[in-house]
Order: structure tokens, then sequence, then C-alpha cells
């Protein structure tokens, strides 16, 4: 039988470090909040059910993990007594809990899905508490996992630990899985008897341990676990996300030529036998399809890239910008809410917005679609195999139709008959030697 699983997802904190008006786990790693991040690796491993913690008037931060899954309940933490007094905010969800529960934190957006599907996966082999937990080099200040005959018996503050627990370099990630049918209660067996009067969640592992139940580690890599408290460590956040983006992507055939200089978004998708220049950006939303080839710095945002397309170098692909197979966009040119058909080609210094270009047509250097008047947008049609001369202004809404051809130089109001000739070029008129006139006149001032 399938075990069912909710996520606490621990989001409260103001993140007063990052100096920022939002709260920090809106943040965002590789175009995503980090809280966001958080959800994802929760749904993917298999949670049906989110119960966010959140500070007051943080409705932002609701916002964004149901832009990611729907079944989300929001409890606020008015006082901050401590992560075992932030997971009871959500008590009422822990009425009647499902099988697993697992307690996540909205600053730590690299833990992936499979380490959490590992940790249920330790609840349903026997475990009645797990705890995730790292080596580290360099292992103050964290807390210390110490462990006894293959059961972890006590998570051990630095400032509290003796001269041998010192030297244990198994330090605690603070993400933790409990049985759903022990963490209420062991949740109101935590005390604040300490220095701080806070309630830890960590002192539910001892408290496990003395009533008999399962308590055990499992690892993982230093760099998934890492929290955000300030813009530096997002900033090696971001850059542990990259390292991951760019093996991945190499790792399922794609070429970078140059990886460091590649940036991906969460949600990048890129095929097989993909060759990625140097500076290349990626905003959100894109798919690249195999074969395609993204030159040299180009940014790509909100677009869909079938296969043997060449795209660049220095061009730009807004949000819609959709290129269909062997379509080509150049250098220096930017298309947004637009359909490249089949071998089209938009080559040189061009705009094409709001537009659809048919297959196999050429859109000559320095064309714009004059899609905007202030007040609307309206569309432009270039037919299939239609040729637009360099330096034209198709002014929309207009319609070049199949096969036509467009002067060099012409503004285009009017519907273009297809296979037809169009162009608005004034008569080429010359004046003989007036330009040496011109000259001779002006040097004898």
């Amino acid at each position: 039988m399938q075990r069912s699983c909710q996520a606490i997802i621990l989001a409260a904190g103001q993140g007063t470090r990052m100096k920022s008006s939002k709260p920090k786990v809106l943040h965002q790693v590789a175009h995503l909040p980090m809280v966001s991040h958080v959800a994802k690796a929760a749904i993917n491993a298999g949670s049906q059910k989110i119960s966010l913690v959140v500070g007051p008037d943080m409705d932002p931060v609701l916002k964004a993990v149901r832009s990611i899954h729907k079944n989300v309940q929001s409890h606020q933490q008015i006082e901050r007594l401590g992560t075992a007094h932030a997971v009871l905010a959500a008590e009422s969800d822990l009425g009647q809990p499902l099988d697993d529960v697992i307690i996540l934190y909205g600053d730590t957006p690299l833990v992936e899905s499979q380490t959490i599907a590992s940790m249920r996966a330790a609840l349903s082999n026997g475990a009645d508490v797990v705890v995730l937990g790292f080596r580290a080099e360099k292992p103050d200040p964290y807390g210390r996992l110490l462990e006894e005959e293959g059961q972890l018996v006590a998570i051990r503050e630095a400032k509290d630990a003796s001269e041998d627990e010192l030297k244990v370099d198994f330090c605690n990630a603070g993400i933790m899985a409990f049985s759903g049918k022990i963490i209420l209660q062991l949740l109101k067996r935590i005390d604040n008897d300490n220095a701080q009067k806070e309630y830890y969640l960590t002192d539910a592992v001892e408290l496990a341990n003395r009533s008999g139940h399962k308590v055990v580690a499992m690892e993982a890599e230093e760099a998934e676990v890492q929290g955000v408290n300030s813009r530096l460590e997002l900033a090696r956040v971001e850059a542990t996300f990259q390292q991951r983006a760019r093996l991945n992507a190499m790792t399922e055939g794609a070429t970078l030529q140059d990886p460091e200089t590649v940036y991906f978004a969460h949600d990048t998708k890129i095929g097989r036998d993909v060759v990625i220049e140097q500076n290349v950006v990626f905003g959100p939303g894109v798919e690249v399809a195999d074969e395609a080839t993204i030159r040299a710095f180009s940014h790509l945002e909100g677009a869909k890239v079938a296969s043997h397309c060449v795209i660049g170098p220095y061009a730009r692909l807004r949000p819609g910008a959709d290129l269909r197979e062997a379509a080509k966009v150049g250098n220096f040119c930017e298309v947004k809410k637009a359909v490249i058909d089949q071998g089209a080609k938009v080559n040189h210094l061009s705009y094409i917005g709001d537009a659809h270009v048919g297959a196999k047509a050429n859109i000559g250097a320095g064309t714009i679609t004059c899609n905007y008047d202030g007040f609307n947008k309206s569309k432009t049609e270039i037919g299939a195999g239609a040729f637009i001369g360099s330096n034209s202004a198709l002014v929309a809404p207009v319609i070049v139709e199949e096969g036509a051809i467009v002067g060099a130089g012409s503004v285009i109001t009017k519907t273009v008959e297809a296979n037809s000739l169009t162009l608005t070029r004034a008569k080429q008129m010359a004046l003989s030697n007036w330009a040496t006139k011109f000259r001779e006149k002006n040097s004898k001032g």
C-alpha cells in the first residue's frame, strides 16, 4: 500500500541579514523563490499536502507555494519560540496526520526530492524518526549527530558538546521525517528548559529514544542542505544550482562549450545533441529540442526552440517566441510572442513581435514589425516563402501573403498580395556636382 505524506515547510523568518524588504524565502534561485524550490521537492517526493508556517503579513509566501501546489494550508507563527514551536503552529493539520510527516525549511532550496523520498523509505522500513545530516569539513557551529549501533541517540549543539563529541563531523541539517502516528505526542513533550527558553525540534530525538522508538540518521551532501541567511549565501546556493544544472545538461547529452558561462533557470529543458556556446542565459520557461544550436551571448526566456534551429549569436528570444524546426534567429535579433515557422530565417538586426512568419520565409536585415501603437498590440502575418527586404517596417495589423517580395526600405501598411513585389521607396534622384559645390561653399567660411 502506498504511504501518504505531508510536508511542513517552516518559512516564518524575516531574514534581516538579507537587508531586504521582502521575506527571505522569496529571494530567488534560478528565477524561482527558495520556498517554491522546497515545495517542488516535497511534491516530487510524494507529498500530497503542504502545511506552510509563515509570519504575519506574508501572503506572498503562500502565493509562491500555491503556484507549485494548490493543497496548501497556511499557519502563522506569531512569536518566534524555536523550531518545535514553529511546527506546532501547524498543529491543526496534525490531528489526523498522514503516514509520513516531513519537516522542511523554506531557506534550504537545494534539497532534492530523491533525498526526501529516501527519508520516507526509511520510515516505511520501520523508522519512527529520520534525521538528515551531512559530513562537514568544518563542523562548527553545527549540531552533531550522535549514533550508537545504528541508532541516532541525540543531536548535540556545539556549545553543549563534550570534547569527544566535538570531534564528530556528522552534522545536523535540520530536515527531519516523522511517523505521523507519533509526531504530535513528541512535539507536545518538548519543553523550553534551556538558556534561550525556546522549543527545539532536535529534542524530539532524545524523547523518541526514551520511548523506545527507532531513530535513524541519513546522510546528504553538504552542498544540498546549505541554507541561506545572507546575500553571500544566496549567491553560493545559486552557484551550486548552476553547477548541478550544467552537469545534468551535459550528462543528458548536451554540449556546453564553456559551462561556467551558461546559466539555467529552474525549469530549463535541454534536448540531446544541443550545442550551447559561451555566455548564454536561460530565463524561465525555455524548451530546446534535440540538435538545436544556441550561439554565444544569447538570452532566452519563455521560448520554445525546435530541433535543428540555430539561435544567435547575440539573439534574444522573449516570452511567446516559438521557433519551429530548422528556423534561424541570428545576430542581434529579438523575437517576442511570434511563431517562426519551419526553415524561416530572421538573421540580422531585426525585431519580430506579435507575428507569424511562414515556413521558409526570409526576413531581411533591419526589418521590424511595428506591433504597438501606444495602446494596443497588433499582429503581423508573413506567408510561407515570403521575402522581406532589408530595413523594412511592417505596420501591424498587416498581412504579407505567400511568396510575396517586399522591397528593401519599404513601409508596409496594407496587405501584400501573394507572389507580388511591393515597395514604398521614394524615387532616387541625383544633382550633379552638388556635393562639390556644398563643400566649396562651407570651406570658405
